[in-house]
């Protein structure tokens, strides 16, 4: 046969095959020579013909002027549960959807009425261009026998298209427009094979555009390109287009449209780095940057380069303007741009927007709730910690912060101080509530378990041997993070303790202290203030490790960055034989003490995940019962108490001055503060203690942005973590690991890089997604970890991102401390098995 009868035939057998019975409408009777084809012998009036459609053996009956007759034919052929395939060929009758005799066939099998020139339209575009097939299909009278010649191999009313022949590595005509539109290497080949009048009509074919026939190809391919972006723009518009776009035709119908944006979208898609220069040309042609266009009129399609720079300007203001749901909306709109996938910093400008709107939401919907709180101090703990509590408040400010001293240009200044502001303006207004709630309860609270009671009645009760975490400084919000960080397979509690007053070092390190749960004071001794356990005085570290020896048989003692340094066989030297192994991090309460804020955001994150780090690291040595808390939290602003947070010391017997607290006998209350006696705290001590009852500060020298030692929620209330990780072999990276990298620099020189992942060589092995957690390491410790990724899943709780087979994935990471030189390495979450490792360390060098 031919290839218009072969389609045809094929469109037909995979019908049947899916419905066995098929009504096929001919309305205006051009496909008879096909039946005639397919019959290959006169037809027989009432009685159906055996035919072979493609290597389908079926039934072929015809109309003939009565549908009666027809039914008969066909009910026969019906009858049986598996019928036999039944082709009901129907010419000049248009279908009824309503009262068609043949209406229960239909329903129960299926009906064909694709028009001629739309099938021979599919056979053609094999060999001819859709400008060459527009003229072949113009005649109204064109015939299927017309068409099948056209379609031959042999014979055909137009020579075969040139371009196809000049464009041979690509498919479809979108696709050879593409390829001609970005690049201009073919040209000399259509000239020479005179092929201009075909491109020209499959243009016009294709777009609607009537190019000039005499013009030069980088002429055409500049009117052409110039029209698809700017009706693509045009047309994602919501308000009038500006006069710089008068010169550009617009479009006859919404089929020209469509065939506008996919042409687009493919060149996004299959020529990204040409298109972003051929963009920023016509961009400058047609004047659009300096347009007046106002940022909401601007459609879901970023045409243009200076789309996505004013859309991100806008954000800035609705950030500025409160409408903060507004901001975060669009940014998760925006999101995927073609311009933020290919330019990281500019994404990393809208990760900086985005949390400055998630943190502006937060502030609004907490506010709101602390105006309704009340006084009873339980109902304010409950209501900080619970699972969707006013604890995410502080995160979403850590995570801001952390993220803005990242950045190589920091986000407009006037959003970020509205959503600074609006964090500071709760935190007051919290922290006011909470003391106040506090000081008609008499300073007890019974919603949390007490901070002295932790050894008893936590650590204590944990099989034996058992790793506990003193981590100075660290926030609830840090401890829920910090059980989000661990493996899935790891069962993590979390639940809030209340920190011992004053929320200080000396005193809340003691009240985790073995024995503090049936005898603890704040007291002075001479002229050092600390914290006694039966007759024991803790004025510091030196004190408390003495203590803790004496009292727990079997004990060990390890630093955070210790413990992360040390070869796994080194470590297991280290800890044979202990019970209780102590591990102590001091990383977060330095950072923020130095007074350097930037260098002290930088570090914080990192410690959440040497924490997570060290757990599992444990686990393998054989310790897989850990407990993580706090001696207090903290409260940490973007800058310094202005000077009218800064309240002069109550003076009289001074022991002790504090950014957020005074300790001694005396003096006078200064207005917005509160006094309690230490023996209201249940103390055997005759000190006094002072408080700002909002977020308020001591004149106590320094320059700080970071405080504790005071009653808020934030210093007051701490994480407990019990977590209970079996034990596995560390798995080392093979030469041929899952995981591949590219893209490496030679050395890091911004806090912000990134690295294009993939997964699998071998796609038969890797036939499904894989969850993996990039991170940065250096002598042990994380130092680093993905904070975005580019077209894939990233969950930004975890810092995983899930790997399609065989798609490259870029991903950006963030270092967080500042190190000579570092390893990029790819995890198992689930197991912590390396998947990958860079083979050489990659040096540091910021600012280079």
């Amino acid at each position: 046969m031919h290839p218009l009868h072969d389609y045809l035939a094929r469109q037909l057998a995979e019908k049947l095959k899916a419905r066995r019975v098929v009504v096929w409408y001919d309305p205006r009777r051009e496909f008879g020579p096909f039946v005639d084809e397919l019959r290959g012998a006169p037809n027989t009036r009432g009685a159906a013909a055996s035919v072979a459609l493609a290597g389908v053996t079926a039934k072929l009956a015809e109309f003939d002027g009565s549908f009666l007759e027809l039914r008969t034919v066909a009910e026969p052929l019906t009858d049986g549960d598996e019928p036999e395939p039944l082709l009901l060929y129907v010419p000049g009758v248009r279908p009824d959807p309503k009262s068609s005799v043949l209406l229960e066939l239909e329903k129960a099998g299926g009906t064909y009425d694709r028009a001629l020139k739309w099938v021979a339209r599919q056979v053609l575009r094999k060999r001819y261009t859709d400008g060459v097939i527009d003229e072949m299909l113009a005649p109204e009278r064109v015939s299927y026998d017309d068409l099948a010649r056209a379609a031959s191999d042999t014979s055909s009313a137009e020579p075969p298209s040139l371009l196809k022949a000049i464009f041979h590595d690509v498919s479809g005509n979108d696709a050879l427009l593409a390829a001609w539109l970005v690049r201009a290497a073919r040209d000399p080949d259509i000239e020479a094979k005179e092929a201009t009048r075909e491109l020209i009509k499959l243009v016009r074919s294709r777009l609607g555009l009537e190019l000039p026939a005499d013009a030069p190809l980088a002429k055409l391919r500049s009117v052409t390109l110039r029209y698809v972006l700017g009706s693509e723009f045009r047309a994602d518009l919501r308000c009038p287009a500006p006069a710089s776009l008068d010169g550009v035709p617009s479009p006859a119908t919404e089929k020209e449209q469509e065939a506008i944006r996919d042409l687009a979208r493919r060149l996004r898609t299959m020529f990204a780095d040409d298109y972003a220069p051929l963009a920023d040309r016509v961009e400058a042609e047609l004047g659009l940057r300096h347009a007046r266009i106002q940022a909401e009129a601007l459609g879901a399609i970023d045409t243009f380069r200076f789309e996505e720079r004013a859309l991100l300007t806008h954000c800035g203001e609705l950030v500025a303007s409160q409408r903060f749901a507004e901001a975060l909306a669009l940014v998760t709109e925006r999101e995927h741009s073609f311009w933020l996938d290919r330019d990281i910093a500019r994404k990393a400008q809208w990760e900086a927007c985005r949390r400055m709107a998630e943190l502006g939401v937060l502030a609004t919907t907490v506010r709101a709730a602390v105006a309704k709180a009340g006084a009873d101090p339980d109902a304010w703990v409950e209501a900080y910690t619970a699972s969707d509590g006013w604890y995410r408040l502080d995160q979403a400010q850590r995570r801001l912060e952390a993220w803005v001293t990242n950045l190589d240009e920091e986000p407009s200044e006037r959003p970020l101080g509205v959503v600074r502001r609006a964090y500071e303006d709760v935190c007051h207004q919290m922290a006011e509530g909470f003391t106040k709630a506090l000081s008609r309860a008499h300073w007890a609270v019974s919603a949390g378990l007490h901070q002295t009671k932790i050894y008893s009645e936590v650590v204590a009760n944990r099989p034996r041997p058992v790793a506990y975490f003193l981590v100075d400084a660290m926030r609830f919000e840090m401890g829920v993070e910090l059980a989000e960080r661990l493996p899935r397979v790891a069962e993590v509690g979390v639940r809030p303790a209340i920190g011992a007053l004053p929320s200080i070092t000396p005193v809340g390190m003691a009240a985790l202290q073995p024995g503090a749960s049936s005898s603890f004071s704040v007291v002075a001794q001479g002229d050092r203030l600390g914290a006694r356990i039966d007759d024991a005085f803790l004025p510091d570290l030196a004190a408390r490790k003495k203590l803790a020896a004496a009292r727990v048989p079997k004990l060990a003692d390890l630093r955070l960055d210790e413990l992360l340094s040390l070869q796994p066989s080194k470590l297991a030297k280290k800890i044979e034989g202990a019970q209780v192994l102590i591990v102590r991090s001091q990383e977060i309460d330095q950072a923020g003490e130095t007074g350097f804020t930037f260098q002290a955001r930088q570090v914080m994150d990192t410690v959440i995940d040497n924490l997570a780090r060290a757990i599992r690291k444990l686990s393998t040595a054989g310790v897989e019962h850990s407990v993580i808390t706090a001696d207090h939290g903290h409260l940490f602003f973007a800058v310094d108490r202005d000077e009218s947070m800064r309240t002069d010391a109550p003076g009289g017997d001074q022991v002790e001055l504090h950014r957020r607290c005074w300790i001694g006998r005396g003096g006078a209350t200064p207005a917005g503060c509160v006094r309690v006696a230490a023996s209201a705290l249940g103390y055997a001590s005759d000190l006094e203690l002072v408080f700002p009852t909002g977020c308020g500060v001591f004149k106590a020298g320094g320059d700080l942005a970071f405080h504790h030692g005071g009653t808020s929620l934030q210093e007051l209330v701490i994480p407990v973590l019990t977590v209970r990780l079996k034990g596995r072999e560390s798995a080392r990276p093979t030469t041929a690991g899952p995981v591949t990298a590219s893209g490496l620099p030679d050395a890091i020189t911004n806090r912000i890089f990134t690295v294009t992942l993939q997964l699998g060589q071998n796609l038969a092995l890797f036939s499904s997604p894989l969850l993996v957690r990039p991170l940065l390491i250096a002598s042990g410790r994380q130092v680093g970890a993905a904070e975005l990724a580019i077209e894939a899943d990233f969950d930004r709780a975890t810092g995983c991102v899930k790997l399609a087979p065989g798609k490259p994935t870029i991903v950006a990471f963030k270092l967080g401390e500042s190190v000579a030189s570092l390893r990029v390495v790819v995890q198992d979450p689930a197991t912590d098995a390396e998947l990958y490792r860079s083979p050489t360390d990659i040096p540091v060098r910021l600012g280079v």
